[in-house]
């Protein structure tokens, strides 16, 4: 594992200077260390993994026996305090983890330690938000579901994890939508008749306190995932007339529960892992959350945990990459059990065209288009021409003499995108140019700015500072086209996007894949802040937070249609049918318009329709996954908090990372060194004859040898075995370029399944 890490250390120069994009529309993911660092309280919540009871000291399937054998590990004045006393225990796991929360002090968290059954505590995290014409541009028209026929989803739970919901939008109309199945169980916190057959349930977390407050979303960004996911169909759905077009969900007849657990001062890990362990008790079917804290090791990540606590009930769950990029190694909710999604464009953009006094035009994007703004040029200004960052950001109370001028702001800094056009106007600016720094460069963002502005590229910034210092008489104007659709370059991955390759587990190639997350149109619960709308209840953001919905809604689309498939088949469908090019049908692009490599796509671009038909699974049970956390040096108590089992490696055998019967290789390799050898399994769920050919397969400095070269399957759910021997060429990695990259394709007559291979070279 640590020399892995090593040779994960050595590809960091190929990233860009790390940045955090502090003026996305949603808060943007922090980069945790490996293990979550104590807080200076006295006393603070605490996450404690036990081990399960043994069967004659307890009932293991009653939830209060359970409760009591946790009260068990608390200090005995905690145990024996007066009721009137604050409680100190916050949560117990019943479902997707042994374990509870409780408030302790260190010492006690010490004193714990020395128990029978104890096997880890770690102070809780805080995690923060990751934050229609994609259904088109995913090929999922109304009227036409997946290419098997109508499927919107009927009959799967999608569970969202996030700020709440807003019950009254007509994305949660439940017209056309069937009861829920008869396995519900959930309940609704909103009173009345809120609650229907499309949103079926609304619970609130907080700390402990489950009920008594509605889940009512004061962000926005819950009622925007709930709908990307799942909302049903609205007309005439638009931001200021533009995007305008029905509105819908990917999944618009599939149920919604949601569960709260986030604020405006984060997602506390407790709340999340007792709305998970609630979500089962409850009956969903797909698990999204929009949520991340960073790289974490798997034992000490609640996500993680209680998301391996889902997989075993057979429930898919769906997590944001995080908004940390383009730097390599940023990553979020990295666990193989997990899709980990990253966030790409599509093909439209909401056009601001700044049009400078040399006649030169820069296409941009803004939401917010003016039809009475002049095209007659105004006088242009750098607001940090004297080297001043504050202004040159556009802080608040930075600028001075801008007044009736077009300002040049930079994007980045501690002021949000929409606030930097609200200091322009305060300041008596008539319109803004955002600009992108270097590290973010092709990708704008349409956001509903509070005065004439566009958001330009870093390219097209450098050339219009260039102009404003060429002339002592600066001009520029901003010409407003709409909504504009056709870009042949669409999907190109998102700056902010967060990277592999994964720090928890270097040898599983993560994100897993992309899918749609910049400039998303979907429900919001209130109007837009603007002068010439009041009314609106839609706004576009981006962020990984709207890709992950995306992807949990399509997995709502494969259960419907295959509702025997695991969470894991679920998840190999997507993948090895993920699109690798653009609609121009070239390689798929990165911010800076070059190829993007695989730590930034995964798999590729999703798409739905192959997915619902692939050919051939690689599935994964549960268990499997045993042998592979065996083999990242995680001991017996470790594995056992993830599993809720006791695990003996020496008993169970141990695997490379790289042995698990994933969907794609992520190999770790010394230049003329030894060989290495792994297998895959391959599951037939298309026709019972079906015989693969191994494509072509061609990687840089490596010699890849398949075995066998044709699979011929007589049966459906026939398995299938092969073997891959990879083998560094010398001088590989000495040559500038410190990986390989390339793909695996077995092909038949109807389908092609595809096997991303990212190959790291180490040659120190």
């Amino acid at each position: 594992m640590e020399n892995k890490m090593c040779v994960v250390m050595q590809i960091i120069y190929l990233g860009f200077s790390f940045m955090f994009y502090m003026s996305l529309a949603v808060a943007d993911e922090k980069v945790a260390a490996l293990e979550p660092l104590a807080k200076t309280k006295s006393m603070q919540t605490y996450i404690v993994w036990v081990e399960k009871p043994v069967s004659d000291l307890i009932a293991q399937s009653e939830h209060e026996d359970l409760g009591s054998w946790y009260q068990t590990f608390l200090p005995q004045t905690i145990a024996n305090s007066n009721q009137l006393e604050k409680p100190r225990m916050v949560y117990a796991y019943h479902n997707v983890a042994t374990g509870f929360a409780a408030k302790l002090t260190a010492k006690e968290v010490e004193e714990m330690e020395k128990k029978d059954g104890f096997i880890s505590a770690h102070p809780e995290r805080n995690l923060q938000l990751h934050t229609t014409h994609s259904p088109n541009f995913l090929g999922l028209q109304q009227g036409m579901g997946l290419d098997k026929g109508p499927n919107y989803g009927e009959g799967v739970i999608i569970g969202i994890l996030d700020s709440g919901i807003f019950p009254d939008h007509p994305s949660f109309s439940d017209e056309g939508v069937p009861p829920p199945p008869a396995k519900w169980k959930g309940k609704c916190d909103f009173s009345g008749t809120v609650c229907n057959n499309k949103l079926i349930g609304a619970r609130s977390f907080n700390g402990g306190k489950t009920t008594g407050g509605p889940p009512v979303d004061d962000e926005g960004h819950g009622t925007h995932t709930s709908s990307t996911a799942g909302g049903n169909f609205v007309k005439g759905a638009s931001v200021f007339g533009m995007a305008n077009g029905t509105a819908t969900g990917m999944a618009p007849h599939a149920h919604l529960a949601m569960y709260k657990v986030c604020s405006d001062e984060g997602c506390s890990e407790s709340d999340i892992i007792a709305a998970m362990d609630t979500a089962v008790d409850d009956g969903v079917d797909v698990l999204s959350l929009s949520i991340g804290g960073g790289s974490a090791y798997f034992y000490a990540d609640g996500i993680a945990v209680g998301a391996f606590g889902a997989i075993q009930k057979g429930i898919f769950v769906s997590c944001s990459a995080g908004n940390a990029g383009p730097d390599y190694m940023t990553l979020s909710n990295e666990a193989p059990w997990i899709l980990t999604v990253g966030a790409s464009t599509i093909d439209r953009n909401i056009r601001a065209t700044a049009k400078l006094g040399n006649g030169q035009e820069y296409d941009g994007e803004s939401v917010f288009q003016p039809k009475d703004f002049s095209s007659k040029q105004l006088a242009l200004v750098y607001a940090g021409a004297h080297s001043n960052d504050s202004s040159a950001l556009c802080d608040v109370g930075s600028l001075k003499y801008v007044e009736g001028k077009v300002v040049v702001c930079e994007v980045g800094g501690g002021t949000g995108r929409i606030a930097k056009g609200v200091e322009v106007k305060r300041a008596g600016g008539v319109a803004m140019i955002l600009v992108n720094p270097d590290f973010a460069g092709y990708t704008t963002i349409a956001d509903a700015h509070v005065l004439p502005a566009t958001h330009v590229s870093y390219s097209a910034g450098v050339s219009i500072k260039t102009y404003i210092n060429s002339t002592s008489t600066p001009t520029a104007t901003i010409l407003f086209k709409g909504t504009v659709i056709g870009d042949q370059l669409a999907p190109k991955v998102a700056f902010f996007s967060s990277r592999g390759p994964s720090l928890a587990s270097p040898a599983i190639l993560k994100p897993d894949i992309i899918g749609p997350g910049v400039s998303i149109l979907a429900a919001w619960p209130f109007s837009v802040d603007n002068a010439l709308e009041s009314k609106a209840t839609f706004d576009i953001i981006s962020g990984t937070s709207m890709s992950c919905p995306h992807l949990s809604g399509i997995a709502a689309l494969l259960k419907s249609s295959h509702p025997d498939w695991s969470p894991a088949a679920i998840k190999s469908a997507m993948m090895t049918t993920a699109e690798v090019n653009n609609l121009a049908g070239s390689a798929i692009l990165d911010q800076t318009l070059l190829a993007a490599d695989l730590f930034a796509i995964g798999a590729g671009h999703v798409n739905p329709s192959k997915a619902n038909d692939p050919g051939l699974i690689y599935d994964i049970q549960p268990e499997d996954y045993i042998p592979y956390l065996c083999g990242l040096n995680y001991t017996s108590k470790q594995i056992s908090a993830i599993t809720q089992q006791k695990v003996s490696c020496s008993k169970v055998g141990v695997i490379p990372e790289a042995q698990l019967n994933y969907p794609t290789f992520c190999i770790y390799i010394e230049s003329g060194g030894e060989p290495q050898n792994y297998t895959r399994t391959l599951t037939n769920v298309g026709p019972a004859n079906s015989t693969y050919k191994l494509a072509p397969l061609r990687l840089h400095k490596m010699d890849i040898t398949v075995l066998p070269e044709v699979l011929t399957f007589t049966e459906v759910n026939q398995k299938l075995t092969y073997r891959v021997v990879f083998a560094a060429q010398d001088g590989a990695g000495k040559d500038g370029i410190p990986f390989s990259q390339g793909y695996l394709s077995w092909v038949s007559r109807q389908h092609s399944v595809n096997s991303q291979i990212s190959v790291v070279f180490d040659y120190e």
